[in-house]
């Protein structure tokens, strides 16, 4: 299946505007810190992350947010490179929608409040998740959606005779 760039950039700003509206919703309407239960395994927890995943580096001196936008704005443009060579591959080119979408939200976050908004905590009992947001599904789908189309490429091969 070939999918085409400019439904590509679609998919990506599609992710980008989710992400970012439901960034500006946790801002208006939550407390910083204070949970608001949605389900018993679900809060909604105002949260910034000045780090990468599961706060990694998040207790450095400032420095990190500099390293991670600008690490941001290199995997864009290399997502971007991969889109444009890649166009037949439709499945690879929706993980790499979604993942350049997630990217450039959570660097958008750190240009504009130097640190990335999560508000998203899944919890069970007195053990939670680390909080995420929409950027962060849509990264970590579109790294899913990559393994299982390289998986079902190799597994999916006729064994060669030789």
């Amino acid at each position: 299946m070939s999918i085409s760039f400019l439904r590509c950039l679609a998919i990506a700003s599609i992710t980008l505007l989710l992400d970012q509206m439901s960034k500006w919703l946790a801002l208006t309407n939550l407390q910083m810190g204070v949970p608001e239960p949605v389900f018993p395994f679900l809060n909604w927890l105002l949260l910034f992350n000045p780090g990468a995943a599961f706060s990694f580096l998040a207790q450095g001196s400032g420095w990190q947010r500099w390293f991670f936008t600008f690490l941001g704005v290199l995997a864009s443009i290399y997502i971007v490179v991969m889109l444009r060579k890649n166009q037949q591959d439709g499945l690879l080119c929706v993980a790499l929608s979604l993942i350049l979408g997630g990217a450039l939200g959570n660097v958008l976050d750190r240009l504009m409040y130097g640190a990335v908004v999560d508000f998203i905590d899944l919890h069970y009992a007195n053990w939670h998740w680390p909080a995420f947001n929409v950027a962060d599904s849509a990264i970590c789908i579109g790294a899913v959606l990559i393994i299982f189309g390289e998986l079902h490429k190799s597994f999916g091969k006729s064994p060669q005779s030789h």
